[in-house]
Parts: structure tokens; C-alpha cells; sequence
């Protein structure tokens, strides 16, 4: 174990270490958080674990197992709250507890309606010191998708993009294969790893028909999600989405309600959603609450333009990916980035905390997004 810098306070240390772990199953434990663990007795880690997927051991209770007796008098460093009930696993306030453990040092309270704060009042009822608040900013941005969806009711969003320099996603014809370079493509890919579902809108199927598939080997099975908007059930019942491999459920979100083509797509498996209308499109804000029930927490946004345009209209969208190729399409008929209506100055979405870097020829801009306030 190497010693501590005399900069890093030691909770902060470990801490940290702990949130290192977590980290290793991103996008693997939906619907449940990224958890990690470390117990240290005399100065020394005796025992380390990660939450891997869900239905799995917790970290905690890996941590445990790992240090077995020399559990007992250790101090346990958790980037989240112990559960303190019982769902696909036992609640590990009860493992903790029966290990011995002296002291815990979460890093963040758990949002969740069911353990919020029961996890830490388990444990000092039981005569544990307990702190709280430890590196609590960088645990919470670990787990941005699962405290949006348990405190808003809502998918934590990203929206990639991939452009021209003049904002052109497609060109005059609706030719898009290729604006940005394969190394663009090959880090806007990844980001299919880390999220729950994929949204693209019928015009993109219709006119790139694309896999929308993970297919990084050691993909999770199920996953993504595949969501197409397509008001008037448009998509073809042979495109590429359907029986790419490896095969993920698709949903389709329709404002159909009943035709012989939506008994066609249920027939062959294909979930067709029928959801309220906004503006004479799907509802996105009706769709996001029906994926946090179905314990989905993070979205990619794929495209187009309009869908987009409506995601931000609705403010849905947290984070944006914008990979911008150094190509002029130009073209009065080329569909831009973001369509819709626009937005005036006063109200435009701000980004902030933007990073740009470098991916072969093109440019990646990523950023946190602010809207802002609403007019009284």
C-alpha cells in the first residue's frame, strides 16, 4: 500500500480510491448505482470491492467477503449510503454491522425514496461512527444518471452530434456517411457503453438505417435500448435496427394506437409504445418518465435535428457530445444540428465547463448544459 501524500487528508484518500473502483463498472449495474468500497484497519486496506452489475453483490458486501475477520474494528470508506433494505440482495447495513466494522465514511447520501438517510441511521443506532460528505461532488457526478432518475423522475440525457464546421449534419441530398472521421466515430460509439437506451427519430432510420447497436465485445446483453420516435409508425419492418447483431430490444414510441402495421411490429417482438402528443410529435417528457419505470437511467441522443431541437425545447438533455468535422457543406436544403424553431438570445442553452480535443481531423466539444430560467 503506498504511503499517504501529506496533501490528501486520508478519508479523502481512500475515498478516492473507492470512487476509482466504482468507476471500473460504468455502465454495467443500471438501474442501480456505480458503488465502491474500501476498508481499511491500522492504516492498511484490508479488503476492496466494486458493485459490478445489477443483482449482484454490493461493494460493500465484497469488500467484506475480501477481508473476512480483519473486517472487525476497520473503518469502511462507501461512495454511497449502505442500503438499508432488502431488494435482489440482503441490506448491507446488516453485513456491516455483523462484520464488526467501527466507523463509515460515505461519500454521498442515497436519493433514493427508500434508503434516503435509513442506511446512515441503521448504523449509528447500532453504535457505528458515521460520516457523510466525503469527496460528495465527484460521487455525485459518478452517479449523475441514477440521482437525476430518483430525484427529478427523469433519464439523465447526453445528445452527440457529428457536424460539419458550418453546422450541417447532412448534406443537401440527406447524404451523412461519412461527415467525421472514423476516430470520431469510434468515441461516439462508446458512449453507447455507457448508457441505457439509444433515441433516434424515424428520419434517421428511414434515411441511414442504421445497427444502433453496442457492438463492443463484452456488451451487456440488452442493452441499449433502442428507441425510435416515430409518431406515425413509419419505420420500415425490415430496417437494419431489428436484426442487427447483437440483437437488443427496440421500442418504438408512436402516437398510433391501432393499426394492422403496429400488430405486425408486436408480433415479431418489437414493442410499440403509443404516448401522448406535444406540439403534434411524441411526447419526450411523457417517454422519459416511461423509461425511469422501466429502470432505464441514462439516454444517448442520436438524432436528428428536430429531435433535438424538441429534447432541449423540453429541457431533457444534460450533456452534449458535438464532434465537428473541418468540412463547409453549405446548402440552403441541409439539415442543420439542432432544427425546431430556435430559441431567442435572451433564452439560448448555455454550455458550460466545454472541453474541446482533438480526434484525428475533427474537434470533440463536451459540456455540461444550462438552461435558463424560466419566464414568469
Amino acid at each position: 500500500m503506498p504511503r499517504l501524500r501529506a496533501s490528501i487528508p486520508q478519508d479523502a484518500y481512500y475515498m478516492r480510491r473507492a470512487l476509482s473502483l466504482a468507476a471500473r463498472a460504468t455502465g454495467r449495474t443500471s438501474p442501480n448505482p456505480l458503488v465502491g468500497a474500501v476498508l481499511v484497519r491500522s492504516g492498511r486496506v484490508v479488503g476492496e470491492g466494486y458493485h459490478r452489475r445489477a443483482g449482484q453483490p454490493h461493494a460493500e458486501v465484497e469488500a467484506i467477503r475480501q477481508a473476512g475477520a480483519r473486517a472487525r474494528g476497520a473503518t469502511l470508506y462507501v461512495t454511497l449510503e449502505p442500503c438499508n433494505h432488502q431488494g435482489r440482495t440482503p441490506p448491507c447495513c446488516e453485513a456491516i454491522v455483523a462484520a464488526g466494522i467501527r466507523r463509515v465514511v460515505a461519500a454521498i447520501e442515497d436519493p433514493h425514496r427508500i434508503t434516503r438517510g435509513r442506511g446512515l441511521a441503521r448504523l449509528r443506532q447500532a453504535g457505528l461512527g458515521v460520516m457523510i460528505g466525503v469527496e460528495a461532488e465527484a460521487a455525485a457526478v459518478l452517479n449523475a444518471p441514477f440521482f437525476k432518475a430518483m430525484t427529478t423522475g427523469r433519464p439523465w440525457v447526453v445528445a452527440k452530434v457529428a457536424q460539419s464546421l458550418d453546422g450541417k449534419i447532412a448534406t443537401a441530398s440527406g447524404a451523412s456517411q461519412w461527415i467525421t472521421s472514423p476516430a470520431s466515430r469510434a468515441v461516439g460509439h462508446a458512449w453507447r457503453r455507457y448508457v441505457d437506451a439509444i433515441v433516434v427519430g424515424v428520419h434517421t432510420i428511414l434515411a441511414d438505417n442504421p445497427r444502433l447497436n453496442d457492438r463492443a465485445q463484452g456488451a451487456r446483453p440488452g442493452r441499449p435500448l433502442k428507441i425510435i420516435l416515430d409518431s406515425r409508425l413509419r419505420t420500415p419492418l425490415n430496417a437494419r435496427c431489428f436484426t442487427a447483431r447483437p440483437t437488443t430490444p427496440t421500442l418504438i414510441a408512436t402516437l398510433v394506437k391501432r393499426s394492422p402495421k403496429k400488430r405486425l411490429f408486436e408480433r415479431r417482438g418489437i414493442e410499440v409504445l403509443t404516448l401522448p402528443a406535444l406540439r403534434g410529435h411524441v411526447s419526450l417528457p411523457a417517454l422519459a418518465r416511461a423509461l425511469v419505470r422501466r429502470g432505464v437511467h441514462a439516454v444517448l441522443i442520436e438524432g436528428g435535428g428536430e429531435v433535438l431541437a424538441s429534447a432541449l425545447q423540453a429541457r431533457l438533455v444534460d450533456r452534449v457530445a458535438w464532434y465537428v468535422a473541418p468540412l463547409l457543406l453549405g446548402g440552403r436544403g441541409a439539415p442543420g444540428a439542432v432544427g425546431g424553431a430556435g430559441f431567442a438570445l435572451a433564452q439560448a442553452v448555455q454550455v458550460r465547463e466545454a472541453v474541446c480535443r482533438r480526434l484525428g481531423r475533427d474537434w470533440c466539444i463536451e459540456g455540461q448544459l444550462v438552461y435558463p430560467a424560466r419566464r414568469r
